[in-house]
């Protein structure tokens, strides 16, 4: 939670209980995950529990663990470390889910907008400017929130001083269909809004560099979204209208300081809120989309409000340095004074409301992975974790499979599985159906395991003429009298069959010399023959030449 707690409590998940409030202001879909209960047995099943929006959830992953209730502090107000309490685990044990009742601290939720009795909601952080926000935003492992029956189930098992193992389970909170995943992310450009401001932009700043490798290479598709409201018609012409809307009071946005006579007003960030959303489209005509991600962040050093170069000169300047045409901006942007839609803006304000799984978007900053709203602190790690989550498996880029995204439930305290150390030996599997299972040669549940005596076991070397020795984690297996022992055939052989053995090698070595000597005699008689063949041959052609000389030679004799 805080650092301090931080240090005590890194396998801690926050499970809080609901307080239901009758009013929503917007369709408010509630993201949820699966929680599955091992033990006890009266408690075993799938219950549905609510992201939390604090907290680092291992979207894509699965945690196991067991369930400890405080017995002080038990709505987790304060740091558990101020009372000398730690939920840090000893080595093999198993990680540590914290229960904490949902208090009168500082959460503020809202209700799913249904008629089901005790609906789930999702927790959100403090508002801003309490003493507690500090305190949330050092929270860096999961939340989860589940209902108060359920709640009480869990704290009355535990008061009967039962052991309640539990499984976390985020793997499909984030539809992964296909091999691209489509990602929003709602923001804006005011850069005086306090800490939540000041959040979006080291986020845009910190994983720009991971954005833009996801798109070159078509793995993602992005788009930035802007919140803008329209002003009631009877208050158009009104100051506070007029000083944050343009377009006659169609698209509007909130004043920096809350103050309209100093600084900047909501409709200088309408303008540069349509600026960004026109140079993505312009960049996007290009080719290029991924120069949004260059763009606002030089934006917000080039040109922030405290300086007073908040403005469109500034802005030009940032846009002609990344080579987008300024004109075609301008374009996109049209007439923020004319009395008609812009079609941008109109397509900003559509897009807010919510469609199938996706609810409204009412919160700023808000990020979108294939339609499911994400829940979690707006960091690169864990943003990146939700878009890897959203991959179809086999297909996640190489930038998913290093380890800051990838969670190895091995690395801490061994996952609270069994290992021996010494043999390099461990019953912790990283996977996805992450969980303890004991290595071949021991048995046991994963948490304990011993040592598998397949002598005494009658497990394996068991032939008459086998002779076992176990081993750890293993066996060795020998033949008597010499003979050699066949693993796949847990069998000896040559003893009993000596004799025929011995017959039939014999046998071969008397029929390879057979073969042997036949093979010899063939090539002295294939050589024979063509000597033979050879002589003929020589012979053919001298015989004629005998034959020519004693006709030439009677034939002279005649004439004479």
């Amino acid at each position: 939670m805080v650092k301090k707690m931080k240090k005590n409590a890194e396998h801690l998940v926050m499970i809080s209980f609901l307080i239901m409030i009758n009013s929503c202001l917007g369709r408010f879909v509630v993201e949820k995950n699966s929680l599955k209960v091992t033990s006890p047995s009266n408690l075993k099943g799938i219950y549905e529990c609510a992201i939390g929006n604090f907290g680092v959830p291992q979207y894509g992953g699965a945690m196991g663990g067991i369930v400890v209730f405080p017995k002080s502090n038990q709505k987790g107000c304060k740091p558990f470390s101020d009372d000398d309490i730690t939920f840090k685990p000893k080595p093999g044990g198993l990680p540590v889910f914290l229960l904490v009742e949902r208090g009168e601290c500082w959460c503020c939720g809202c209700t799913v907008a249904d008629d089901r009795i005790e609906p789930l909601i999702t927790m959100d952080t403090p508002e801003e400017g309490t003493s507690e926000e500090d305190y949330v935003r050092n929270i860096t492992i999961p939340s989860a929130l589940i209902s108060k029956a359920f709640g009480d189930k869990l704290k009355k098992s535990l008061s009967k001083g039962e052991i309640v193992k539990i499984n976390l389970d985020w793997r499909e909170t984030v539809p992964h269909p296909d091999d691209r995943v489509e990602y929003e992310f709602w923001t804006n450009s005011n850069d005086e809004c306090g800490p939540k401001c000041d959040a979006q932009i080291d986020f845009v700043k910190n994983f720009k560099g991971a954005a833009q490798i996801l798109e070159k290479a078509g793995y993602t598709q992005f788009t930035p979204r802007y919140i803008t409201w329209y002003c009631p018609e009877a208050f158009i012409l009104s100051k506070q209208c007029t000083s944050q809307c343009i377009n006659h009071g169609r698209y509007c946005a909130p004043n920096p300081e809350q103050d309209f006579t100093v600084g900047y007003d909501g409709k200088d960030v309408v303008l540069q809120n349509l600026r960004q959303a026109c140079l993505f489209k312009v960049a996007k005509e290009n080719g290029k989309p991924w120069l949004w991600w260059d763009y606002v962040s030089d934006f917000a050093i080039r040109c922030p409000m405290k300086q007073k170069k908040y403005t469109k000169e500034c802005a030009d300047q940032v846009i002609k340095s990344l080579g987008v045409d300024v004109k075609k901006v301008d374009k996109c942007i049209g007439d923020p004074e004319a009395d008609v839609e812009n079609p941008v803006l109109k397509a900003e304000q559509e897009a807010q409301i919510g469609h199938g799984a996706r609810g409204d978007v009412t919160i700023l900053p808000t990020l979108v992975v294939n339609n499911r709203q994400y829940r979690g602190k707006l960091v690169k790690n864990a943003v990146l974790k939700a878009i890897c989550a959203g991959f179809e498996e086999t297909t996640e880029p190489s930038l998913c499979l290093t380890p800051d995204v990838e969670t190895n439930q091995c690395l801490e305290n061994n996952g609270g599985c069994w290992q021996d150390k010494a043999s390099n030996l461990t019953a912790c599997r990283d996977e996805h159906t992450h969980g303890c299972k004991c290595p071949p040669g021991f048995k046991g549940n994963g948490i304990h395991c011993e040592d598998v005596d397949e002598c005494k076991e009658k497990v394996a070397c068991q032939c008459p003429e086998c002779k076992c020795k176990n081993t750890w984690g293993s066996y060795e297996c020998s033949c008597s009298d010499g003979l050699l022992y066949m693993h796949e055939h847990d069998t000896c052989i040559g003893n009993g069959n000596g004799g025929s053995g011995w017959g039939f090698a014999w046998m071969f070595i008397l029929a390879l010399g057979t073969v042997g000597l036949g093979g010899f005699a063939f090539y002295k008689y294939r050589i024979r023959r063509y000597m033979d063949s050879e002589i003929r041959a020589i012979m053919a052609q001298y015989m004629p030449l005998d034959n020519q000389v004693e006709i030439t030679t009677h034939i002279l004799g005649e004439e004479n």
